[in-house]
C-alpha cells in the first residue's frame, strides 16, 4: 500500500491543496486519487478546474513548472471521469481495485485516444489538445 494511502481523503485534499504534501507520496496514483477526490466530490468540469489550478500550484512550489503538462492533467482527470462513471466503488483503494489498469497502463489507454505523444509534446505541456483519435466520453 503506498503512503498517500494513509491519509484521509479530506487530508490528502487539503495538503495537497495547500502544499504541505511530501512530494515523495505524489506518485501516478496520487494523482489518480486527486482526480478521483475531485471528480467525485465536485463533478468532472470543476475537477478539471480544481486539479489543474492546483497542480500548477504544487509544481510551482517544488520549482518543477516544467513537469506540469496541460494535456495530461485535464485528459487524466477525463479518463478517471469515465471510469467513476462506470463505478460501483466509494472508495478510492475499491476504486482502483475496480480498474487496476489506471494504475499499471494509462499510458496505453491515453494512446488509444492520441496519435501524439502527449506526455512528452512541449504543446500539449502548453496546451490541452482534444484526443485525435478516440475522443473522451
Amino acid at each position: 500500500m503506498q503512503e498517500h494511502r494513509n491519509l484521509t481523503d479530506r487530508e490528502f485534499e487539503r495538503q495537497f491543496e495547500t502544499g504541505t504534501l511530501d512530494p515523495s507520496l505524489f506518485t501516478h496514483e496520487a494523482h489518480l486519487r486527486l482526480a478521483w477526490i475531485h471528480v467525485t466530490r465536485y463533478g468532472v468540469e470543476q475537477a478539471i478546474e480544481n486539479v489543474g489550478t492546483q497542480l500548477m500550484a504544487y509544481v510551482t512550489l517544488l520549482g518543477a513548472t516544467d513537469k506540469y503538462n496541460q494535456t495530461l492533467t485535464i485528459a487524466s482527470v477525463k479518463v478517471v471521469n469515465h471510469f467513476v462513471n462506470k463505478s460501483a466503488s466509494v472508495t478510492f483503494p475499491a476504486f482502483m481495485g475496480e480498474f487496476p489498469r489506471l494504475g499499471t497502463h494509462f499510458k496505453e489507454l491515453l494512446k488509444c485516444h492520441y496519435s501524439v505523444d502527449i506526455v512528452n509534446s512541449e504543446q500539449a505541456k502548453q496546451v490541452y489538445l482534444e484526443p485525435d483519435l478516440v475522443p473522451f466520453c
